[in-house]
């Protein structure tokens, strides 16, 4: 009873009512509305829109021609199969040691030297995004002193992963926006240009937004002026194999500079070529000098993902080993990859020819000389937003067309609104 007494007492209470108080008017007073992401935003406006004709071809994930998500088959197969053999126990730090070791052999080659000696080290990741993460924040730990240079433009969030590491960010140039195409003269001349042993971001393949991908003769020019100077060449690879159908193709950018002796680092993600969005399944790895040097930075990357998740989830680690693993398995992935490539690639040159025989005043033939998920039309915000307001039709305000939202249901539509607004640039 004398406790109870205590407890309830004019002190305590006052005690309480006063940090409450405090609480609800001070804690976070200064915290403001976070801006909304310029891609997930499109989706919300899309998602809020009534209108029947109402079009999406804004966020990059797969659809099939009739504007419907798609597990692939080889993913319904893998998980038959896991269904019941496997626990929920944590995986290691570092991830699954078999798709680990698979997707070494995509990114690398089945036959390469530095996976036979044991000079990569790498970990599994939370997809692209997690793996560019925990790179970002190992050159910070290790370089602190060094920057990024990023290509304009590049996928937005890249912005957001080396500031939060605080890592000082630098551009360099790659589209030409007149051309619609690579700037190459521009982006050789700031290699060049840049201090020597810089860090440069590059996309492997089927570059975001833009779609515009160097040649195969210029990734060796590239390569060759990255060797004078001395600079690390981080890639992010998010599309392989969904760029031209070829996982090998889509990796030549990564071989090249393997060949020339390179030590690289590289991000790769399964959402796009194996459509597992939500499963959060990638790679990180790191070209070392030699296997000791390999066991401590992959130590170093381990490290770095304890405090951020400690683990990384098993489920989608299962279902890649078991796609990669098995030979049938891998050859109806290779299959589904180039389909949906191949889909893509067809709305390319549908898009483009509707444009052409409605009479466009302008060259559309940008469309079809990029690759892979998006297209960077050449559209301003202005044009943007009169394409959503009068015609529902929704994508980025730098134009960018996410050419899987593209079906021969609304091409016809998307090419027709389009012209509307562009006829008199």
């Amino acid at each position: 009873m004398a406790f109870r007494a205590a407890i309830s007492g004019c002190n305590l209470k006052l005690s309480v009512s006063s940090f409450g108080a405090r609480s609800l008017s001070s804690w976070w007073r200064n915290v403001e509305p976070a801006p909304k992401d310029p891609i997930l935003g499109v989706t919300e406006a899309f998602l809020a829109d009534p209108s029947p004709d109402k079009v999406n071809v804004g966020v990059g994930a797969y659809r099939d021609d009739n504007g419907k998500p798609v597990v692939l088959e080889c993913v319904r197969e893998a998980e038959r199969r896991i269904a019941g053999t496997f626990n929920m126990e944590y995986l290691p730090m570092g991830g699954s040691v078999n798709m680990i070791e698979d997707s070494l052999k995509l990114a690398y080659g089945e036959n390469s030297d530095l996976i036979k000696d044991k000079r990569i080290a790498a970990i599994q990741a939370l997809s692209g995004t997690g793996a560019c993460r925990i790179f970002a924040d190992f050159q910070k730990r290790f370089c602190p002193d060094s920057q990024i240079y990023i290509p304009v433009p590049t996928w937005s969030n890249h912005h957001n992963i080396w500031r939060d590491a605080h890592v000082p960010q630098r551009t360099y140039h790659y589209y030409h926006p007149e051309t619609k195409g690579l700037d190459f003269a521009a982006m050789m001349n700031d290699i060049k240009n840049a201090p020597k042993g810089s860090f440069f971001l590059l996309h492997a393949c089927a570059h975001n937004p833009t779609g515009v991908d160097p040649t195969e003769e210029q990734w060796r020019e590239i390569s060759h002026q990255f060797k004078v100077k001395g600079h690390f060449a981080f890639f992010d690879m998010a599309y392989q194999g969904f760029a031209s159908g070829n996982p090998e193709k889509d990796a030549k950018a990564i071989r090249i500079f393997l060949d020339d002796g390179h030590p690289i680092g590289c991000a790769q993600s399964y959402a796009k070529n194996m459509g597992l969005y939500g499963q959060r399944v990638g790679c990180l790895s790191v070209v070392c000098e030699d296997d000791k040097q390999a066991v401590a930075v992959k130590s170093q990357l381990q490290q770095l993902a304890r405090p951020m998740y400690s683990n990384p989830p098993v489920h989608g680690a299962l279902v890649v080993s078991t796609i990669l693993g098995d030979p049938n398995l891998k050859n109806l992935w290779l299959g589904e990859v180039k389909g949906m490539a191949d889909r893509i690639i067809g709305m390319r040159t549908a898009l483009r020819e509707n444009l052409e025989k409605l009479g466009s005043p302008l060259s559309w033939e940008h469309i079809t000389n990029q690759i892979g998920m998006f297209c960077y039309s050449g559209m301003t915000p202005e044009q943007v937003d009169r394409l959503t307001k009068e015609y529902h039709i929704y994508m980025t305000c730098n134009g960018r067309i996410s050419m899987a939202g593209v079906t021969t249901g609304n091409v016809g539509y998307l090419a027709n609104a389009i012209h509307e607004v562009t006829k008199s640039a």
